[in-house]
């Protein structure tokens, strides 16, 4: 049985693929699996992955018939996965030659150590920097799930497999969604800590989580999909109400994205998106939500669904009639 698992989910990266395979192959850590999912790519990217994988039978390669996304994709992956660990590594992406070898000393040093954090290097085409994470060796796993809702911990890690098989990643969306499983991941770990190995992490110009799309409104459901998972492993009470004030924030970050946007988007795609914030905002658990936070303007739950709308509509037009005065002034 390999030490560990890499699942690499690829789509249409012939042009980043050789980087990221040469970076497993170059582990110092020989003992491993990589297990990469081409879902269904329309360039030469499948070819490469078996060139790779005559060369080396620890590169396994499968072939996906119907392009179903990343989740999807590594959950085909992880059903073949036989490491004692698990991590992910994006098609575009690249460990440093130590990064293996590093999360599995953190692992074998402490027998409660479930989750373990790369270090990230963002590397864009003009500068490179670290993610800032905040000081720790070590936190428990609420500890972890915390932060990770504000992102102070990202989403790049090695998990023990028996966690990763119990709670595999969430298809519910094609974006997004994954962000559930780092943070339930983090939530069922008995301790988390960090490693000096560095995950590569390319950034692009253009991210999909970040374009004017209709596909902005999945990260609702992707937000209700969190919340009922929570529910279904019996999360502390205290957890979940964490969990919903978070989620009554992007309700309104969401609502921020059609304000601010909707007018790029179709009128049939603007109906979508109302419904989808209509139901939202009908869903959220008024008696969860902080008083401190829902006193404010912009963040009242409100009793109607249009005086809701018409909040955001005031909220935001003052905002940016602030930030205009901002300006002038300068």
């Amino acid at each position: 049985m390999p030490k560990v698992t890499v699942l690499v989910a690829v789509y249409n990266a012939s042009q980043f693929l050789r980087c990221c395979l040469d970076s497993l192959q170059a582990q110092t850590l020989a003992d491993f699996q990589a297990v990469c999912v081409d879902d269904c790519s329309t360039d030469d990217s499948l070819s490469l992955l078996r060139d790779y994988s005559q060369a080396d039978p620890r590169i396994e390669v499968v072939h996906l018939s119907e392009n179903r996304g990343q989740a999807h994709a590594r959950n085909e992956g992880l059903a073949l996965a036989r490491g004692e660990y698990i991590c992910m590594l994006d098609a575009d992406d690249w460990l440093s030659p130590d990064a293996l070898e590093r999360s599995i000393e953190v692992f074998e040093r402490q027998s409660d150590m479930d989750s373990v954090l790369f270090e990230v290097s963002m590397d864009g085409e003009d500068r490179s920097y670290l993610y800032p994470l905040p000081s720790f060796r070590q936190l428990s796993g609420d500890e972890a799930f915390r932060l990770s809702l504000t992102w102070q911990l990202h989403g790049l890690y090695m998990v023990r497999a028996d966690i990763h098989r119990r709670i595999p990643y969430d298809e519910t969306c094609r974006l997004y969604s994954d962000d559930n499983t780092t943070r339930l991941h983090y939530l069922a770990s008995r301790r988390v800590g960090r490693c000096s190995g560095v995950y590569h992490y390319r950034q692009h110009a253009a991210s999909a989580t970040h374009a004017v799309s209709v596909r902005r409104f999945d990260y609702l459901r992707a937000n209700e999909s969190m919340r009922q998972s929570l529910l279904r492993l019996q999360a502390a009470p205290e957890l979940v109400a964490v969990y919903e004030n978070h989620r009554w924030l992007n309700v309104v970050g969401v609502y921020l994205f059609y304000y601010l946007h909707g007018r790029e988007l179709s009128a049939e795609e603007r109906r979508y998106g109302l419904q989808e914030l209509h139901r939202a905002w009908q869903s959220i658990d008024r008696s969860l939500l902080s008083p401190r936070q829902t006193r404010k303007l912009g963040y009242r739950p409100m009793s109607r669904w249009w005086l809701f709308r018409a909040e955001e509509w005031l909220y935001f037009s003052l905002r940016a009639l602030l930030g205009r005065n901002q300006e002038q002034s300068i």
